[in-house]
């Protein structure tokens, strides 16, 4: 099934509640599937399309406050539109799933692959000091994968959670082991579970207040210095990826996504060129792997950045390797995805200037 699919019946099977999203090209697959696959009747998911991105992320803010399990799909332009809610969800520290399957920009731009939205995922596209959990997935069966992930994420934390593919694994099609069906929490399990939610079930206890308002200075400093001992520790403890062939590499690719799947055919070309070389893919692209590419990038003669578009994530690589080795990036724009061989003549530049 295509990448899109597989969100939407991981979703179901993940025991989601409900799903408000809006059509946009490259990831409409993902409401069309659960629209066809009508899980409010046999799971009680409820499914809505909304009438805008604001609206869809506006209902993902009242369900995650009533402690459910809550996700929105959408490309580029219309996370955009989302961001305000993202924000107000970090401040409120409400746990939801984003999920960004990337088209060219700015702008409305192209309906093309891309991956020029490290930053606005990475940085927070919205106001104030916040972080968004970020995953990025690089086959059919990540994507399936990472809904679950992203939602354990989410909650253990109460942190919006974003799953990062782009137009390429959102589109491509590919076997996937679907995971089993888990049960729909009941209201006394969410209760439960989410002892900050507001549920209207008030008896006995005081009723639960969701905001990210805060009136006095005093009161928010405190805030956020909350919310960055908690994403202190999710550094510490949420840190994901995965290296190839990096143990006898002279140069080290760094790429996510599609982009990483790309490199994989590069670094064969490459070696069957005597040139060695090995790839880190980040899987979590916040927290990001910082110690982890600076240690592997120890006594490499070189590294490469590949990503489609015109640089983003080579500055927290270069900030990660601090001088210590060459970093370079190589990038196509516009929805243009890089050929493999491409990328190779780019490790050859790399592999020139590094012997300067």
């Amino acid at each position: 099934m295509k990448g899109n699919e597989a969100i939407a019946h991981a979703a179901i099977r993940c025991g989601a509640d409900g799903y408000f999203g809006y059509p946009i090209t490259p990831q409409s697959e993902v409401i069309e599937t659960l629209a066809e696959l009508k899980p409010w009747e046999t799971t009680g998911m409820v499914v809505v399309q909304a009438e805008s991105e604001i609206a869809s992320i506006n209902m993902i803010y009242g369900g995650a406050a009533a402690g459910k399990r809550v996700l929105t799909s959408s490309s580029s332009p219309g996370v955009a539109l989302m961001q305000e809610g993202i924000t107000y969800m970090a401040g409120a520290e409400l746990p939801g799933v984003f999920v960004n399957v990337q088209r060219g920009g700015p702008g409305l731009g192209t309906i093309q692959p891309s991956q020029g939205d490290y930053f606005q995922a990475t940085r927070g596209g919205g106001n104030g000091d916040y972080n968004v959990i970020v995953l990025a997935p690089n086959s059919v069966q990540e994507m399936a994968d990472f809904v679950d992930l992203a939602f354990e994420l989410a909650f253990k934390y109460r942190n919006p959670a974003m799953i990062l593919s782009d137009g390429v694994i959102g589109q491509m099609m590919e076997k996937v082991v679907l995971p089993p069906q888990k049960p729909r929490r009941t209201e006394e399990e969410v209760i439960k579970e989410c002892p900050w939610a507001t549920t209207g079930r008030t008896k006995g206890r005081k009723p639960n207040i969701i905001t990210s308002l805060e009136l006095k200075p005093e009161a928010m400093e405190a805030r956020n210095l909350h919310l960055q001992a908690k994403y202190q520790e999710i550094k510490d403890k949420e840190v994901r990826y995965e290296t190839l062939q990096c143990d006898d590499a002279d140069y080290v690719i760094v790429a996510f996504g599609s982009a990483a799947r790309l490199t994989q055919k590069a670094i064969e070309i490459a070696r069957a060129e005597s040139i060695k070389v090995g790839l880190l893919r980040p899987i979590t692209l916040w927290p990001f792997p910082s110690k982890q590419i600076a240690e592997i990038a120890k006594g490499k003669k070189g590294v490469l950045v590949v990503e489609i578009n015109a640089g983003q994530m080579v500055q927290d690589v270069r900030l990660a390797i601090n001088g210590a080795v060459p970093v370079e990036q190589f990038g196509r724009l516009g929805g243009i995805v890089p050929e493999p061989e491409e990328i190779v003549e780019a490790l050859k530049k790399l592999e020139v200037r590094s012997k300067r």
